[in-house]
């Protein structure tokens, strides 16, 4: 949806977050690796062994180079389950604004010559072109971090779906962990794509809604009475 440096600067404060991600999916895939061995030697049977982690970290090495092999596109599409047209600036005038209270559509509609753009793309490129005035205001940088930090997340679910699915039917013996665990990935999948479309749209908004904030007209300040002038007594 957008680029530039702000864009980098906001997934860099998010990579550490995106990494915790990454170490907890490993935690619980090395659990489930393990199952077996937690029934036979109890909790410390996790740790025998160094082979052990050897699947764990071959499973996250292709899910992390995988990760770096989706585009922008391909995780929108992911997203908001849209093959063409998946951004929700696509629809930020037709459908986004009218339902956001915050938003002052007629203040815009003013601004663009009584006329709003028609078609999902002449939408995009208009909203971008509105961002790109505003991407400085905080409220707008707060929510945009946010959406960059769930999509890259809803990304990571989707690898880590297909990639250590596919791993648990290899490495564990137990065919209802293997169930449990699956099911379990794709419960976080679908939790943090859902996430990921509603602040996509928050954040189409609130680019709006700042915009038409400051196009709004300011109301005049009441003045304040002034007390009328003391006559002089006739003499």
């Amino acid at each position: 949806m957008t680029k530039g440096g702000i864009s980098k600067s906001l997934k860099d404060q998010n990579r550490w977050q995106l990494w915790l991600t990454i170490a907890l999916n490993a935690c619980a895939f090395y659990t489930v690796v393990r199952s077996g061995a937690i029934s036979v030697a109890g909790w410390k049977g996790l740790f025998t062994t160094a082979a052990n982690l050897l699947p764990v970290g071959f499973a996250f090495i292709v899910t992390t180079v995988a990760n770096g092999l989706l585009s922008a596109d391909v995780k929108a599409r992911l997203v908001f389950l849209r093959w063409t047209q998946a951004l929700p600036g696509h629809r930020a005038f037709s459908k986004h604004a009218p339902a956001d209270p915050r938003i002052d559509l007629d203040c815009l509609k003013k601004s663009l010559g009584n006329k709003l753009p028609e078609g999902p793309e002449a939408e995009n490129k208009l909203w971008y072109r509105i961002f790109k005035e505003e991407e400085a205001a905080p409220e707008i940088q707060h929510i945009h971090r946010e959406f960059l930090l769930m999509r890259d997340y809803a990304g990571f679910s989707a690898l880590f779906l297909g990639g250590l699915g596919v791993a648990s039917f290899v490495f564990v013996k137990s065919w209802e962990a293997v169930l449990t665990y699956c099911v379990a990935l794709l419960l976080q999948f679908i939790i943090v794509r859902h996430v990921a479309a509603t602040y996509g749209a928050r954040f189409v908004c609130t680019v709006l809604a700042v915009k038409s904030a400051k196009l709004a007209p300011s109301k005049p300040r009441a003045s304040k009475a002034t007390k009328p002038a003391r006559a002089d007594p006739v003499r």
